[in-house]
């Protein structure tokens, strides 16, 4: 089956809300107290951030140079998070409902901005309403087929325990549901059921419908069901025929990008990779053995170490697939990459460097442009400091974010140029070339403390003149083939072509 994924998606830059953490719009009426703004992020506890929030600090995220928006759930929950959802088809009132998203969906399109949802379709939350009626009439429910209820609650002899004690046991037989991960909070429906499976394939649709620009799937692997994505994506292209479907997968894993699933996955093996080769000595090990999925997978790389495995996440996946990987370094399913980094705000800039200069769509967590920091969940869903609230954004990082994602607004070659094997790698350095249409991108990147000197042998057709799109020379020319770059200390050089 051939690989057919957006084009648009080769050109964007994402940036990932958190709808509740973000911003809060004065005309979004609030039902009661919330958390303060500035305290730290608790479990349960609410911000008040909001949709209309969100679409009153467009002009902010046009000003950072992003154009696509990738919004965690948003559909009615009675959780911050909202993984788990009480009915599909209604965006959260604390949110600002349908018309706030109508709002936010208008103004980013007005903007040139994507917005792409978050879909949750493996479990529910127990205020879903299917599984509320069960709550209420047991094995009678009409809805008994959309779950994995315990045999004794289908034949009606005893009801679903939602509710147990902390520590109690929450096995299928115990709460009479089957549970995700065993949270009680968390019913898995029953997707091989046809009724379910309609309704979830609809919701897809509508929303597809009202505007949106695609779905980023909710641990789709524990849908075990290959036809399952494959409908969903047949149906989602009939409506949306540029739809981005990206899946939450932590693994490498080309099965689920042939052309009949999704287009493109959150690459954590590329994060991974970066964050290991940026954070040398800085690494956090405490953080990231922490967490269940960076232990033993985020260690410190070398130069070559870090190549190798930049090769082979690069070539597993077909070139169309690699250029709209969603390419991320945080989110708010790991620590962030700050934290991970030991506070290095030098060894941040580099791996946003890389990932603002290699194939795939970048996508910055808001609020790691201005230095939030936060471990684990629910840390690292901190609110964003707004000056205006007392915030303390780190501008000079600011500008840094910026200035990189311009550079790869700017240059095609950074967005869609092919990427061939590295031209120079040792222990610190990395030297990388692209090319499209003709223009040519040369990129070194040093992850130890002292500047380098590099000479390289280019490809044939780029012994040309550079511009030194980070540094202060004006003019760089390759001579007879070979070219001489200055890589500064944990950072980088990039030239293009003249």
């Amino acid at each position: 089956m051939s690989v057919d994924t957006p084009a648009w998606v080769r050109d964007a830059g994402f940036y990932q809300i958190f709808p509740d953490r973000f911003a809060a719009s004065e005309r979004v009426p609030k039902p009661g107290a919330l958390e303060s703004w500035d305290s730290d992020p608790t479990t349960h506890g609410f911000k008040g951030g909001d949709l209309l929030g969100i679409a009153e600090h467009l002009p902010y995220l046009e000003d950072l140079g992003v154009n696509a928006i990738y919004l965690t759930p948003i559909f009615q929950s009675a959780s911050n998070h909202r993984y788990l959802t009480f009915d599909y088809y209604t965006v959260d009132p604390l949110l600002g409902g349908e018309a706030a998203l109508r709002e936010l969906l208008d103004r980013a399109h007005e903007r040139g901005m994507r917005v792409v949802l978050d879909g949750v379709f493996n479990h529910t939350g127990r205020g879903f309403w299917p599984f509320h009626h069960i709550l209420e009439t047991g094995g009678a429910s009409p809805y008994r087929d959309w779950f994995h209820l315990a045999p004794a609650v289908r034949d009606g002899r005893r009801f679903p325990q939602p509710y147990p004690d902390e520590g109690a046991d929450t096995s299928v037989e115990a709460l009479g549901y089957q549970a995700w991960w065993g949270l009680p909070a968390l019913p898995k429906l029953n997707t091989d059921h046809p009724a379910v499976r309609e309704y979830l394939l609809g919701v897809a649709e509508h929303w597809l419908r009202f505007g949106i620009d695609g779905w980023r799937l909710d641990v789709p692997a524990e849908i075990r069901d290959e036809a399952f994505w494959q409908a969903f994506r047949q149906r989602c292209r009939a409506i949306r025929p540029d739809a981005y479907l990206v899946g939450e997968i932590w693994d490498v894993a080309p099965e689920w990008l042939r052309g009949d699933r999704f287009d493109a996955l959150m690459d954590y093996p590329l994060a991974e990779a970066i964050l290991g080769y940026v954070g040398g000595p800085s690494l956090d090990h405490a953080v990231v053995a922490g967490h269940h999925e960076y232990a033993g997978s985020i260690v410190p790389l070398d130069g070559a170490a870090f190549s190798a495995r930049l090769v082979e996440l690069l070539s597993v996946y077909d070139p169309d697939v690699v250029a709209v990987q969603l390419n991320l370094l945080s989110s708010h399913d790991a620590p962030r990459a700050l934290t991970v980094l030991g506070g290095d705000r030098d060894a941040l800039r580099l791996a946003h460097l890389l990932t603002a200069s290699l194939p795939g769509a970048p996508c910055v967590y808001y609020g790691d442009e201005v230095g939030v920091t936060g471990g684990d969940d629910p840390y690292n869903r901190a609110t964003y400091p707004w000056a205006d609230l007392g915030g303390q954004p780190d501008t000079t990082l600011l500008a840094d974010f910026k200035r990189l994602i311009k550079l790869r607004h700017d240059h095609a070659v950074l967005r869609r140029g092919s990427l061939d094997a590295p031209l120079f790698v040792d222990a610190q350095v990395i030297v990388l070339a692209r090319e499209y249409q003709g223009t040519w991108a040369i990129t070194a990147t040093n992850n130890g403390n002292n500047a380098r000197t590099i000479s390289v042998v280019l490809p044939t057709g780029a012994n040309k003149g550079y511009r030194d799109m980070l540094g202060s020379i004006e003019a760089i020319d390759a001579k007879e083939g070979l070219l001489t770059l200055d890589v500064p200390p944990l950072y980088g050089t990039v030239l293009i072509s003249r």
